[in-house]
Protein backbone atom coordinates (compact mmCIF):
# COMPACT_ATOMS: atom_id res chain seq x y z
CA UNK A 1 0.00 0.00 0.00
CA UNK A 2 2.85 2.50 1.32
CA UNK A 3 4.79 1.70 -2.14
CA UNK A 4 1.61 2.53 -4.15
CA UNK A 5 0.28 5.56 -2.54
CA UNK A 6 4.19 7.02 -2.65
CA UNK A 7 4.00 6.47 -6.02
CA UNK A 8 0.70 8.35 -6.77
CA UNK A 9 2.35 11.22 -4.93
CA UNK A 10 5.30 11.77 -7.24
CA UNK A 11 3.34 11.09 -10.30
CA UNK A 12 0.46 13.49 -8.79
CA UNK A 13 -1.99 11.29 -9.36
CA UNK A 14 -5.05 11.23 -7.32
CA UNK A 15 -5.78 9.24 -3.81
CA UNK A 16 -8.53 7.36 -3.83
CA UNK A 17 -11.24 7.31 -1.18
CA UNK A 18 -10.45 3.52 -0.14
CA UNK A 19 -6.83 4.72 -0.25
CA UNK A 20 -7.17 7.35 2.34
CA UNK A 21 -9.14 4.53 4.41
CA UNK A 22 -6.52 2.15 4.55
CA UNK A 23 -4.33 4.79 5.83
CA UNK A 24 -6.08 5.58 8.66
CA UNK A 25 -6.43 1.75 9.57
CA UNK A 26 -2.77 1.27 9.27
CA UNK A 27 -0.70 1.93 12.58
CA UNK A 28 2.72 2.78 10.77
CA UNK A 29 2.37 6.48 11.38
CA UNK A 30 6.00 7.23 10.59
CA UNK A 31 5.27 5.49 7.56
CA UNK A 32 2.13 7.86 6.60
CA UNK A 33 3.71 10.76 8.16
CA UNK A 34 6.97 10.41 6.10
CA UNK A 35 3.98 10.43 2.88
CA UNK A 36 2.61 13.21 4.00
CA UNK A 37 6.06 15.33 4.40
CA UNK A 38 6.76 14.12 0.63
CA UNK A 39 3.37 15.05 -0.41
CA UNK A 40 3.68 18.88 1.30
CA UNK A 41 7.70 18.97 -0.56
CA UNK A 42 6.11 18.20 -3.72
CA UNK A 43 2.55 20.77 -3.06
CA UNK A 44 5.10 23.82 -1.86
CA UNK A 45 7.16 23.28 -4.88
CA UNK A 46 11.11 24.21 -5.28
CA UNK A 47 12.69 26.46 -2.83
CA UNK A 48 9.34 26.54 -0.34
CA UNK A 49 9.10 22.85 0.37
CA UNK A 50 11.08 24.00 4.00
CA UNK A 51 8.79 26.58 4.50
CA UNK A 52 6.07 27.24 7.49
CA UNK A 53 3.83 30.45 7.09
CA UNK A 54 2.79 32.31 10.19
CA UNK A 55 1.17 35.48 10.55
CA UNK A 56 -0.18 37.97 13.19
CA UNK A 57 -3.64 37.84 13.73
CA UNK A 58 -6.45 38.41 15.92
CA UNK A 59 -9.99 36.63 16.78
CA UNK A 60 -12.59 38.56 17.76
CA UNK A 61 -15.83 36.96 18.99
CA UNK A 62 -18.51 39.54 18.59
CA UNK A 63 -21.36 37.87 20.79
CA UNK A 64 -21.86 34.26 22.31
CA UNK A 65 -25.35 34.07 21.88
CA UNK A 66 -26.57 31.82 19.87
CA UNK A 67 -29.92 30.01 19.33
CA UNK A 68 -28.38 26.68 17.54
CA UNK A 69 -27.15 24.00 19.13
CA UNK A 70 -24.19 21.67 19.22
CA UNK A 71 -23.42 19.97 21.81
CA UNK A 72 -19.80 19.85 21.52
CA UNK A 73 -19.57 23.59 22.41
CA UNK A 74 -18.82 25.22 25.54
CA UNK A 75 -19.09 28.96 24.00
CA UNK A 76 -23.15 29.70 23.29
CA UNK A 77 -25.22 31.55 25.42
CA UNK A 78 -29.36 31.26 25.33
CA UNK A 79 -30.24 35.27 24.90
CA UNK A 80 -31.02 35.53 28.54
CA UNK A 81 -28.14 33.48 30.39
CA UNK A 82 -26.05 34.00 32.39
CA UNK A 83 -22.24 34.93 30.89
CA UNK A 84 -24.32 36.05 27.30
CA UNK A 85 -22.75 38.62 26.07
CA UNK A 86 -22.68 41.11 22.67
CA UNK A 87 -20.30 43.97 22.30
CA UNK A 88 -21.08 47.25 21.03
CA UNK A 89 -19.35 48.66 18.02
CA UNK A 90 -17.21 50.64 20.45
CA UNK A 91 -16.48 47.72 22.42
CA UNK A 92 -15.38 45.38 19.33
CA UNK A 93 -13.44 48.19 17.97
CA UNK A 94 -11.68 48.63 21.13
CA UNK A 95 -10.66 44.80 21.45
CA UNK A 96 -9.32 45.05 17.94
CA UNK A 97 -7.65 48.02 18.54
CA UNK A 98 -5.57 46.35 21.33
CA UNK A 99 -4.53 43.52 18.56
CA UNK A 100 -3.86 45.87 16.05
CA UNK A 101 -1.50 47.87 18.54
CA UNK A 102 0.24 44.18 19.30
CA UNK A 103 0.59 43.64 15.23
CA UNK A 104 -2.50 41.99 14.13
CA UNK A 105 -3.01 42.83 10.36
CA UNK A 106 -5.89 40.69 10.58
CA UNK A 107 -8.90 40.01 12.31
CA UNK A 108 -10.83 36.94 12.82
CA UNK A 109 -14.62 37.42 13.65
CA UNK A 110 -17.15 34.36 14.26
CA UNK A 111 -19.59 34.30 16.87
CA UNK A 112 -23.36 32.43 17.16
CA UNK A 113 -26.65 32.52 15.67
CA UNK A 114 -27.83 35.75 17.39
CA UNK A 115 -30.62 37.27 15.90
CA UNK A 116 -29.83 40.69 17.16
CA UNK A 117 -25.98 40.44 15.82
CA UNK A 118 -27.16 39.58 12.32
CA UNK A 119 -26.45 41.11 8.80
CA UNK A 120 -27.56 44.85 10.26
CA UNK A 121 -24.81 44.77 13.16
CA UNK A 122 -22.24 42.94 11.39
CA UNK A 123 -22.38 45.61 8.24
CA UNK A 124 -22.10 48.60 10.74
CA UNK A 125 -19.45 46.77 12.60
CA UNK A 126 -17.00 45.90 9.30
CA UNK A 127 -17.54 49.69 7.65
CA UNK A 128 -16.55 50.85 11.35
CA UNK A 129 -13.31 48.66 11.53
CA UNK A 130 -12.41 49.74 7.83
CA UNK A 131 -12.80 53.25 9.07
CA UNK A 132 -10.81 52.65 11.58
CA UNK A 133 -8.38 50.29 10.74
CA UNK A 134 -8.28 50.83 6.92
CA UNK A 135 -5.39 48.36 6.13
CA UNK A 136 -6.36 45.46 7.95
CA UNK A 137 -7.77 42.55 6.60
CA UNK A 138 -11.13 41.57 7.39
CA UNK A 139 -11.83 37.66 7.59
CA UNK A 140 -15.42 36.93 9.09
CA UNK A 141 -18.15 34.50 8.88
CA UNK A 142 -18.83 30.36 8.71
CA UNK A 143 -21.31 29.70 5.96
CA UNK A 144 -23.57 29.03 9.25
CA UNK A 145 -23.28 32.44 9.54
CA UNK A 146 -23.98 33.47 6.36
CA UNK A 147 -27.28 30.73 5.84
CA UNK A 148 -28.75 32.38 9.13
CA UNK A 149 -28.10 36.03 7.99
CA UNK A 150 -29.64 35.15 4.93
CA UNK A 151 -32.56 33.55 6.17
CA UNK A 152 -33.44 36.40 8.31
CA UNK A 153 -33.06 39.14 5.65
CA UNK A 154 -34.94 36.95 3.18
CA UNK A 155 -32.05 37.70 0.97
CA UNK A 156 -29.53 34.93 -1.38
CA UNK A 157 -26.44 33.72 0.31
CA UNK A 158 -24.83 35.66 -3.00
CA UNK A 159 -26.79 39.12 -2.11
CA UNK A 160 -25.82 38.60 1.52
CA UNK A 161 -22.17 38.36 0.82
CA UNK A 162 -22.29 41.08 -1.67
CA UNK A 163 -23.67 42.95 1.13
CA UNK A 164 -20.92 42.16 3.32
CA UNK A 165 -17.94 42.35 1.12
CA UNK A 166 -19.12 46.13 0.23
CA UNK A 167 -19.12 46.64 4.07
CA UNK A 168 -15.20 45.50 4.27
CA UNK A 169 -15.29 41.77 4.14
CA UNK A 170 -12.16 40.31 2.55
CA UNK A 171 -12.33 36.59 2.82
CA UNK A 172 -13.71 33.94 4.77
CA UNK A 173 -12.71 31.08 7.51
CA UNK A 174 -13.45 27.75 7.29
CA UNK A 175 -15.87 26.83 10.72
CA UNK A 176 -19.17 25.32 10.85
CA UNK A 177 -17.92 22.59 8.51
CA UNK A 178 -17.73 19.96 11.48
CA UNK A 179 -18.19 16.44 9.59
CA UNK A 180 -20.19 16.30 6.28
CA UNK A 181 -21.77 13.15 7.67
CA UNK A 182 -25.88 13.73 7.88
CA UNK A 183 -25.93 10.91 10.98
CA UNK A 184 -23.43 12.82 12.74
CA UNK A 185 -24.48 15.95 11.85
CA UNK A 186 -28.10 15.32 12.56
CA UNK A 187 -26.78 13.58 16.43
CA UNK A 188 -24.12 16.66 17.29
CA UNK A 189 -25.47 19.57 15.74
CA UNK A 190 -28.75 19.70 14.11
CA UNK A 191 -29.51 23.47 13.81
CA UNK A 192 -26.17 23.60 11.45
CA UNK A 193 -26.78 23.83 7.74
CA UNK A 194 -25.96 20.30 5.78
CA UNK A 195 -22.62 19.83 3.98
CA UNK A 196 -24.24 20.25 0.65
CA UNK A 197 -25.46 24.33 2.52
CA UNK A 198 -21.32 24.72 3.73
CA UNK A 199 -19.93 23.85 0.00
CA UNK A 200 -22.57 25.76 -1.68
CA UNK A 201 -21.93 28.80 0.56
CA UNK A 202 -17.94 28.64 0.17
CA UNK A 203 -18.38 28.22 -3.61
CA UNK A 204 -20.20 31.20 -4.37
CA UNK A 205 -17.80 33.25 -2.24
CA UNK A 206 -14.99 31.71 -4.41
CA UNK A 207 -17.14 33.41 -7.27
CA UNK A 208 -17.52 36.80 -5.60
CA UNK A 209 -13.53 36.54 -5.14
CA UNK A 210 -13.15 35.62 -1.47
CA UNK A 211 -10.86 33.50 -0.43
CA UNK A 212 -11.61 31.15 2.09
CA UNK A 213 -10.78 28.05 4.31
CA UNK A 214 -12.15 24.92 5.25
CA UNK A 215 -11.88 22.52 8.37
CA UNK A 216 -12.80 19.39 9.74
CA UNK A 217 -13.66 18.55 13.23
CA UNK A 218 -13.05 15.02 14.73
CA UNK A 219 -13.53 13.48 17.82
CA UNK A 220 -17.62 13.86 17.62
CA UNK A 221 -18.57 10.79 16.63
CA UNK A 222 -17.52 10.03 13.56
CA UNK A 223 -16.02 7.24 11.86
CA UNK A 224 -12.80 7.02 9.61
CA UNK A 225 -14.78 6.48 6.57
CA UNK A 226 -16.89 9.73 7.75
CA UNK A 227 -13.60 11.70 7.57
CA UNK A 228 -12.30 10.71 4.13
CA UNK A 229 -15.78 11.52 3.23
CA UNK A 230 -15.37 14.95 4.39
CA UNK A 231 -12.53 15.21 2.55
CA UNK A 232 -13.52 13.82 -0.80
CA UNK A 233 -16.31 16.31 -0.69
CA UNK A 234 -14.03 19.40 0.35
CA UNK A 235 -11.87 18.00 -2.82
CA UNK A 236 -14.45 17.78 -5.36
CA UNK A 237 -15.81 21.74 -4.63
CA UNK A 238 -12.74 22.61 -4.80
CA UNK A 239 -12.28 21.33 -8.28
CA UNK A 240 -14.88 23.45 -9.55
CA UNK A 241 -14.48 27.25 -7.45
CA UNK A 242 -11.36 26.44 -6.19
CA UNK A 243 -11.23 29.09 -3.59
CA UNK A 244 -10.08 27.12 -0.53
CA UNK A 245 -6.49 28.32 0.57
CA UNK A 246 -5.95 26.09 3.43
CA UNK A 247 -7.10 22.61 5.53
CA UNK A 248 -7.55 23.06 9.19
CA UNK A 249 -8.04 19.26 11.02
CA UNK A 250 -9.30 20.59 14.34
CA UNK A 251 -10.25 17.95 17.21
CA UNK A 252 -12.57 18.31 19.82
CA UNK A 253 -12.31 20.16 23.15
CA UNK A 254 -14.72 19.09 25.75
CA UNK A 255 -14.55 20.48 28.93
CA UNK A 256 -18.31 22.00 30.11
CA UNK A 257 -19.88 20.18 26.96
CA UNK A 258 -22.52 17.87 26.46
CA UNK A 259 -20.34 15.30 24.72
CA UNK A 260 -17.67 14.70 27.28
CA UNK A 261 -17.56 11.43 28.12
CA UNK A 262 -19.77 10.06 25.45
CA UNK A 263 -17.04 9.44 23.08
CA UNK A 264 -13.31 8.98 22.57
CA UNK A 265 -11.17 11.67 22.33
CA UNK A 266 -8.72 11.80 19.66
CA UNK A 267 -5.10 10.52 20.29
CA UNK A 268 -1.79 12.46 19.32
CA UNK A 269 -1.80 9.57 16.65
CA UNK A 270 -5.21 10.89 15.65
CA UNK A 271 -4.14 13.99 15.40
CA UNK A 272 -1.00 13.59 13.22
CA UNK A 273 -3.09 11.20 11.22
CA UNK A 274 -5.42 13.64 10.36
CA UNK A 275 -2.61 16.08 9.12
CA UNK A 276 -1.08 13.94 7.28
CA UNK A 277 -3.65 11.67 5.40
CA UNK A 278 -5.40 15.39 4.78
CA UNK A 279 -2.21 16.16 2.88
CA UNK A 280 -1.84 13.41 1.06
CA UNK A 281 -5.85 13.18 -0.20
CA UNK A 282 -6.32 17.01 -0.40
CA UNK A 283 -4.13 17.28 -3.92
CA UNK A 284 -5.20 20.60 -5.15
CA UNK A 285 -5.19 22.34 -1.65
CA UNK A 286 -2.34 24.98 -1.51
CA UNK A 287 -1.67 24.24 2.34
CA UNK A 288 -2.75 22.24 6.05
CA UNK A 289 -2.58 24.39 8.71
CA UNK A 290 -1.38 22.82 12.40
CA UNK A 291 -3.60 24.60 14.31
CA UNK A 292 -2.00 25.24 17.19
CA UNK A 293 -4.92 26.41 19.72
CA UNK A 294 -6.42 23.34 19.11
CA UNK A 295 -3.21 21.20 18.86
CA UNK A 296 -1.03 22.33 22.05
CA UNK A 297 1.89 24.02 20.55
CA UNK A 298 4.21 20.88 21.11
CA UNK A 299 1.93 18.85 18.54
CA UNK A 300 1.64 21.29 16.41
CA UNK A 301 5.34 21.76 16.36
CA UNK A 302 5.27 17.96 15.47
CA UNK A 303 3.26 17.97 12.91
CA UNK A 304 5.28 20.36 11.09
CA UNK A 305 7.08 16.74 9.80
CA UNK A 306 3.81 15.02 8.89
CA UNK A 307 2.07 17.62 6.03
CA UNK A 308 1.72 20.60 7.71
CA UNK A 309 3.15 23.82 6.69
CA UNK A 310 1.30 26.60 8.41
CA UNK A 311 0.86 26.98 12.16
CA UNK A 312 -1.59 29.62 12.03
CA UNK A 313 -0.32 32.83 13.55
CA UNK A 314 -0.44 34.91 17.42
CA UNK A 315 -4.20 34.28 17.55
CA UNK A 316 -4.39 37.03 20.04
CA UNK A 317 -7.86 36.94 21.96
CA UNK A 318 -9.51 33.37 20.88
CA UNK A 319 -12.28 32.38 23.07
CA UNK A 320 -14.50 29.23 21.17
CA UNK A 321 -11.89 26.93 22.17
CA UNK A 322 -10.75 28.25 25.09
CA UNK A 323 -14.27 28.08 26.51
CA UNK A 324 -13.99 23.98 26.22
CA UNK A 325 -10.87 23.89 27.77
CA UNK A 326 -7.81 25.18 25.74
CA UNK A 327 -4.89 26.69 27.69
CA UNK A 328 -3.33 29.13 25.81
CA UNK A 329 -3.95 32.40 24.60
CA UNK A 330 -2.11 33.98 22.22
CA UNK A 331 1.62 33.31 20.84
CA UNK A 332 4.22 35.89 20.94
CA UNK A 333 5.99 36.15 17.29
CA UNK A 334 9.42 34.95 18.60
CA UNK A 335 8.27 32.11 20.01
CA UNK A 336 6.04 30.91 17.21
CA UNK A 337 9.00 31.58 14.60
CA UNK A 338 11.55 29.51 17.21
CA UNK A 339 8.85 26.49 17.34
CA UNK A 340 9.06 26.91 13.36
CA UNK A 341 13.30 26.83 13.39
CA UNK A 342 13.41 24.09 15.98
CA UNK A 343 11.70 21.70 13.71
CA UNK A 344 13.84 22.14 11.04
CA UNK A 345 11.77 24.51 9.10
CA UNK A 346 11.94 28.49 7.83
CA UNK A 347 9.52 30.55 9.51
CA UNK A 348 7.47 32.71 6.38
CA UNK A 349 5.37 35.37 7.81
CA UNK A 350 2.23 35.87 5.48
CA UNK A 351 -1.01 37.66 4.78
CA UNK A 352 -4.33 36.09 5.17
CA UNK A 353 -3.78 35.52 1.54
CA UNK A 354 -0.70 33.56 1.54
CA UNK A 355 0.93 36.78 0.19
CA UNK A 356 4.89 36.64 1.55
CA UNK A 357 5.59 39.62 4.15
CA UNK A 358 8.94 38.04 5.31
CA UNK A 359 11.11 35.19 5.21
CA UNK A 360 13.27 34.67 8.08
CA UNK A 361 17.15 33.28 8.04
Amino acid sequence: MFSKIKEKILTKERITFEEGVALYKSNDLLKIGELGRLAREIKSGKGKSNWVYWNKNLHLNPTNVCIGHCNFCAFARLPNEEGAYTYTTEEAIEKTRHGVKNGAMEVHIVGGLNPKAALPYYTELLIALKKEFPGLHIKAFTAVEIEFFSKLTKLSHEETLKKLISAGLNSMPGGGAEIFSKSVRDETCPDKIPAESWLEIHGIAHKLGLKSNATMLCGIGETIEDRIDHMVQLRKQQDKSKGFQTFIPLSCHYEDTEIAGTVEPLTAFDQLKNIAISRILLDNFDHIKAYWIQLGVGLAQVSLNFGADDLDGTVQEESITHAAGAERRGLEKDFLQNLIKDAGYTPVERDTVYNVLKVSA
